[in-house]
């Protein structure tokens, strides 16, 4: 029984993360394709090698608050506000590095047991007809919401500090690019697992 759940795991680990990270595509690739893989990727982990730093403000404005709460009875007005907002910027801006590192959740029970080629062609129409209109049409609403909040001076009303909310709706707004952007890579990732029977980056 052990072996079994040992080897479901693995297979599970596999599914969410199979990809290495590589550069190298496969040599019967377009050469466009490649290029527009690899540079997307590249920039999606040059975004989440920066994004991750989010947590050293986002720790600090909590274990700030803490010292500052318990032993001086001083609590603060700002880490509530600041705490959301960095976890959110950290959420939001760090989604596209997660799609090319396939650790999004999904409903493996059935995926996982898919030939590559029917992986690919699942993929890639989930994407055409789902995934790019969802976000495109998110994206659009997103861009009103931002270019309204900055216009009107928006504020939170959750705590007397009552911070700006355009920056964190700007944060939603890259977030969405982001995922457009690296669902351009991942569409062209299931159209070769759909054509070929074999992902380029595992």
């Amino acid at each position: 029984m052990s072996d079994e759940n040992n080897r479901l795991d693995i297979s599970d680990e596999m599914i969410a993360e199979r990809r290495q990270g590589t550069s190298k595509m496969p040599d019967d690739m377009p050469k466009w394709m490649a290029n527009i893989i690899n540079t997307i990727d590249k920039s999606s982990k040059w975004v989440g090698n920066v994004v991750c730093w989010i947590t050293v403000p986002l720790m600090f404005a909590m274990v700030y608050e803490v010292f500052a709460r318990k032993l001086f009875l001083a609590p603060t007005m700002w880490a509530y506000d600041m705490s959301r907002f960095f976890y959110g910027a950290l959420f939001m801006l760090g989604a596209g590095y997660a799609l090319s590192r396939g650790v999004h959740i999904r409903a493996d029970f059935l995926y996982r047991n898919f030939k590559v080629k029917t992986q690919g062609l699942v993929d890639f129409w989930l994407y055409l007809l789902f995934y790019f209109p969802g976000l495109l049409f998110f994206f659009y609403m997103t861009t009103g919401f931002v270019l309204e909040s900055i216009k009107r001076g928006e504020r939170g009303m959750d705590t007397a500090w009552m911070p700006f909310l355009w920056p964190i709706k700007a944060c939603l707004w890259l977030g969405i690019l982001f995922l457009l952007i690296q669902g351009i890579s991942e569409l062209f990732k299931s159209y070769y697992a759909w054509k070929k029977g074999k992902w380029p980056d595992a």
